[in-house]
């Protein structure tokens, strides 16, 4: 059996090759998937395939546009969501992918440090788990092969 888990949370650092790494280390039969990394492309593939746009809030339009289309599509057909929040960052993507992954049902995986314990008590009272790390969530992934 193999799982399909996507990853909700911040593109700027590489946390996302971080869990990759430490699944494939631990032997889980786990795919990866999740918003673009690349920020220059995520922030210019709206006008890359709609064409230019007039202002900054049209071209952060089109932008979302897409980059919605693919959250949407990824997200859904994942088996389980893991949504990491860190203190670095600001994390409106990450909530967002959130609430999607409730709305739909999706098993959903909270990673939050001790800091935003309070910021996140709702989220994290809705999500399946909260951990406060990605061992931990990886963990809680390893625990459903047993």
């Amino acid at each position: 059996m193999e799982f399909t888990i996507y990853l909700a949370g911040q593109i700027h650092d590489d946390w996302r090759e971080e869990i990759r790494n430490k699944a494939r280390e631990r032997d889980l039969r786990l795919q990866f998937v999740g918003p673009q990394e690349n920020h220059e492309r995520s922030d210019n593939v709206g006008e890359v395939i709609l064409g230019d746009q007039p202002n900054k809030r049209l071209i952060d339009d089109a932008a979302s546009d897409v980059n919605n289309f693919r959250t949407q599509l990824l997200l859904e057909k994942s088996d389980a969501v893991i949504a990491l929040f860190g203190e670095k960052y600001k994390q409106w993507n990450t909530a967002l992918d959130a609430g999607l992954a409730l709305r739909g049902n999706k098993p959903l995986i909270l990673v939050r440090p001790e800091s935003l314990i309070h910021p996140l008590k709702e989220l994290s009272n809705q999500a399946n788990v909260t951990v406060e790390s990605i061992d931990q969530a990886l963990d809680v992934l390893a625990y459903v092969f047993e």
